[in-house]
């Protein structure tokens, strides 16, 4: 869905985009399932944290979860860990929630920008946030709760799409949304237009080093990216960044 506003009008994301995802959410599932690599990359990013062990004795958030894919990600990473599971749209968590889970995996209905009001507190050990800071208002505010989120040495993983960088990821992402993703969400839910979005979010979003120097200034350090394997290689990326020890700060 688009999130431009009208002329004098001004339309905020937290609002938009959780409304567009409860209208696709049915389909959702299918659309991902059909992307080469999609479920690999996002394990990929979350192994990328480094979690220790199996995870036993951690506390990590998952931040923007969507149906699930990127919680099923982190618990294949740290399978003894105790994961909360957030996302604004009350659709797209519902298919999450309905899926089978361990006992130690919880879901909560919340936008990140309110995650205290809906009782979500930390600290985290990790933060996972896949397909979430492109779609927030203000993603510097959102990253600083992120890092105060964390505990000291914590690490938070960044599973995003950045083309700016680059033109010809920049060309890869048009010609499939084109000819693949776009018609393929229409066919399958009746509505184009949250794919037509999520070509346009994609579009305005940072290219990696401008995000890279967006982490350092809310505050992160050891910040750097790494890209994916497959058709996606220099579209998709892990951002990895940790909060630094209290005596640093």
């Amino acid at each position: 869905m688009s999130t431009r506003p009208a002329a004098g009008q001004t339309k905020s994301r937290r609002t938009t985009v959780p409304a567009a995802f409860d209208i696709g959410a049915f389909a959702y599932d299918r659309l991902v399932g059909a992307n080469p690599g999609y479920h690999e990359h996002l394990r990929l990013s979350a192994r990328r944290m480094r979690l220790p062990c199996d995870g036993r004795g951690l506390r990590l958030l998952d931040a923007g979860c969507g149906t699930g894919a990127s919680t099923s990600a982190l618990l294949d990473a740290a399978p003894a860990a105790e994961i909360v599971a957030v996302d604004a749209s009350r659709e797209m968590l519902a298919h999450a929630a309905a899926k089978p889970w361990p006992p130690s995996v919880t879901f909560v209905h919340a936008a990140v920008e309110e995650l205290a009001e809906a009782g979500v507190h930390g600290p985290f050990d990790g933060i996972f946030a896949a397909y979430l800071i492109r779609n927030l208002d203000d993603p510097d505010a959102a990253l600083r709760q992120l890092l105060a989120l964390l505990h000291p040495g914590a690490t938070l993983a960044v599973h995003e799409y950045s083309v700016r960088d680059s033109a010809r990821a920049r060309a890869v992402w048009h010609a499939v949304c084109g000819a693949v993703i776009i018609p393929a969400g229409k066919l399958l839910t009746g509505d184009a237009r949250l794919y037509r979005y999520l070509r346009e979010s994609v579009d305005g979003f940072d290219g990696a080093v401008r995000f890279q120097r967006r982490l350092r200034q809310a505050g992160f350090t050891g910040v750097h990216s790494k890209t994916v394997p497959g058709w996606q290689h220099g579209i998709v990326h892990t951002f990895l960044a940790t909060r630094p020890p209290a005596s640093v700060r």
